[in-house]
């Protein structure tokens, strides 16, 4: 069940952080409003995982695949510029959560 939450905290961050963008600097209510409350289950959720999943682990992968999903939207759906750097910097990304986890 660890993982469950994990993976739920690691897609409320994404939904808060499409919320953040959106929001457009707190100027748009909803946007707003939902960034605060998907933040909100987002630590809850991480918070639960933390009690079966250790700290290194959990938090590695929890903010590698934030960033790795966050990039996508805001290539795919933003229209954000890909470059070489970038997708070779996701790759790494990609690599360190793996190294991390590799090592416990």
């Amino acid at each position: 069940m660890a993982w469950v939450y994990l993976i739920s905290a690691i897609l409320l961050e994404v939904a808060g952080t499409t919320c953040m963008k959106l929001s457009q600097g707190f100027t748009r209510i909803v946007p707003s409003i939902f960034m605060f409350i998907f933040y909100g289950l987002c630590f809850s959720f991480l918070t639960m995982a933390l009690k079966k999943i250790e700290v290194s682990v959990a938090y590695s992968v929890w903010s590698g695949m934030g960033t790795v999903l966050i990039v996508s939207i805001g290539i795919g759906w933003f229209q954000e510029s890909v470059t070489t750097i970038k997708f070779l910097s996701i790759a790494m990304i990609i690599m360190g959560v793996i190294g991390l986890n590799s090592g416990k």
